[in-house]
């Protein structure tokens, strides 16, 4: 039993450590690259909001010229 529990804390150990090495490797974004997409996100939600509502308000328009 002792040398499948070694053998698993050492995978994990191996595992960590290998996760910790590809970490490194990551070119993380700077700050105002995070601020200037979050707010390139941002504007791209309010314009398909805005979008699908008039297109709503549209299509109740019309179905209320027929009805």
């Amino acid at each position: 039993m002792k040398k499948k529990e070694k053998q698993k804390k050492q995978k994990k150990e191996t595992f960590l450590k290998g996760t910790r090495e590809e970490m490194k490797k990551v070119a993380w974004p700077t700050g105002k690259q995070v601020l200037k997409f979050s707010i390139i996100t941002l504007g791209m939600i309010i314009f398909f909001m805005v979008f699908f509502v008039l297109i709503n308000l549209l299509a109740s328009f019309v179905k209320g010229l027929f009805i």
